[in-house]
């Protein structure tokens, strides 16, 4: 019933482009001659079945939905991997981990990041005249001159890596639970798996750690009063200005908060979700008192959700990658099928984009890059090449599809990491690898190689339940033209400059604000 309502849904939203120019000419020539602002808002861990305007039974995200019905809301949109910090790379850089050289995610120890000849949206911006801002998740590598004050940013508020790899006393919900921090002295090791204990989790600041470990019950308040004042204060500079807000939620460890009475899980995983559509409605209303005209509002997540939690992870909506769950393992983040790195994605700017419009265009969050470039008035670095394009006419609403070709590198699940294994053809999908992450059962889907691709036509199969039968005229058709995009992107990727992350690994480079305490506590500032 699901899928064939959503098949339904998206074979029934193409809209004529004819109509969606006329919106520009109600730009006032004041706000024309200006450069635009930019608000990207990046969710963690959020499934594309979480956003109520897309598919969720409960409805937990008013304001987003809101979003959706005035600005555009795109369902064929894709993370640039599956994982945390390949993704976040790619969006900063609109090229695939193969080029930029970030194919895995960065530890607490890790002495590099992102490579530092890799050239950032933020930088890009800030040499056009931009102030520019980060709050939240950065995990692009924190020690050094990978800090993002020397990424572009010229203020920064958040947590330098995920908030599940440091301790807390406010430790939340996460499954298996992990311990809060160690008060007292005696050994704080703990040597339960994916829990971290020695270390507490630490927020910065800007170049300083203001608190250790993060009360995580009053981060998303925290996260909004940040970003509200940036906005408030580069208003006021008559600079244009660029926000990158990379949230907390959906990733564990959910927050501890009030709770109403509904079914265990389904209230704590809805209650986060409410709490970060807060944090995002606090954002977008003060955009809407601040600076609405001339404000470019993109959301979306950075991969799907992380089934092995449970009942704490977020939903895939139809995309259920069936192949993969009848033989073991979750078809959701780190893998290369839809749950993996199909994202909710909606784009805001009154004026510029068509109200209430569904889009089905094939997009990623590689286009970011080079979309704010070009809209920014600036220019991509010289010297490489993007996976990305400019998708502003699609924004825009007029006609234009997007892309032809996708590629989902290998995310943890099976392969290589950063490996170009999948690919998306038009409406064809074909997988040369499959493996299932772990799941909520903890089973794990082995890795299977395929000399001759599976391939899925998704605008029947949603589910990526059947492959093309190989023998049949629609497999044959398709599997040359998949070898011929697949070889091209590899030969192009030969012929880039690319670059190679430094993936050592240091204790002396962990954040502490004072090593003379037990998990490195110090006083909030």
């Amino acid at each position: 019933m699901g899928w064939l309502f959503l098949k339904v849904l998206l074979a029934g939203v193409s809209f004529s482009g004819f109509l969606y120019p006329l919106v520009d000419f109600c730009i006032s020539g004041k706000t024309r001659g200006q450069k635009p602002n930019f608000v990207i808002i990046l969710a963690d861990d959020m499934g594309w079945g979480d956003l109520g305007a897309n598919w969720a039974e409960t409805k937990d995200t008013a304001n987003l939905d809101k979003m959706a019905s005035e600005g555009m809301r795109f369902v064929d949109f894709h993370a640039a991997a599956s994982t945390c910090s390949p993704s976040r790379a790619s969006l900063l850089t609109g090229r695939l981990g193969l080029r930029n050289g970030v194919t895995r995610n960065f530890a607490v120890t890790s002495v590099g990041g992102l490579p530092l000849n890799e050239t950032t949206l933020a930088e890009v911006l800030q040499q056009a005249g931009y102030v520019t801002g980060m709050i939240g998740k950065w995990h692009l590598g924190h020690h050094g001159s990978y800090h993002p004050n020397f990424r572009g940013f010229d203020y920064y508020f958040g947590i330098p890596y995920s908030h599940d790899m440091g301790c807390t006393d406010t430790p939340g919900y996460n499954h298996p639970p992990c311990p809060a921090c160690p008060q007292g002295d005696g050994s704080s090791r703990n040597l339960q798996r994916d829990c971290y204990t020695d270390v507490a989790l630490p927020l910065y600041e800007n170049l300083n750690i203001v608190e250790q470990p993060v009360n995580l019950s009053s981060l998303a308040q925290k996260y909004a009063e940040k970003a509200t004042q940036f906005i408030q204060h580069a208003s006021t500079s008559g600079r244009p200005f660029l926000l990158y807000v990379a949230l907390a939620h959906m990733h564990v460890p959910l927050p501890v908060t009030q709770l109403p009475a509904a079914p265990q899980g389904s209230r704590l995983y809805g209650a986060g979700l409410r709490e970060m559509d807060g944090l995002v409605g606090q954002i977008k209303d003060k955009v809407d008192r601040t600076a609405k005209e001339n404000t470019f509002l993109w959301f979306t997540g950075d991969n799907g959700p992380w089934a092995q939690k449970c009942e704490l992870a977020g939903s895939v909506g139809p995309f259920t990658g069936w192949w993969q769950t009848r033989r073991g393992g979750s078809p959701a983040k780190q893998t290369t099928w839809e749950g993996g790195h199909r994202v909710p994605a909606l784009a805001y700017w009154p004026g510029r984009v068509p109200v209430n419009v569904t889009s089905t265009a094939l997009l990623s969050v590689l286009d970011i890059f080079p979309t704010v470039v070009a809209l920014a008035q600036a220019s991509l670095p010289q010297g490489r090449r993007f996976d990305g394009v400019d998708v502003s006419e699609v924004v825009f609403g007029r006609s234009q599809p997007g892309h032809r070709v996708l590629f989902h590198p290998n995310s943890g699940a099976a392969g290589e990491f950063g490996a170009l294994q999948t690919v998306r053809l038009e409406r064809y999908k074909a997988f040369y690898i499959t493996g299932g992450a772990r799941a909520c059962d903890g089973s794990t889907g082995p890795e299977l190689q395929h000399k001759f691709p599976l391939i899925f036509n998704l605008e029947d199969d949603i589910a990526e339940a059947v492959p093309l039968e190989r023998g049949g005229a629609e497999y044959q058709a398709m599997l040359p033209q998949v070898r011929k995009v697949l070889a091209d992107v590899l030969q192009d990727i030969a012929n880039d400059n690319i670059s190679s992350a430094d993936y050592t690994q240091d204790p002396s480079v962990t954040p502490c604000c004072n090593p003379y305490q037990i998990a490195c506590r110090c006083q909030a500032a």
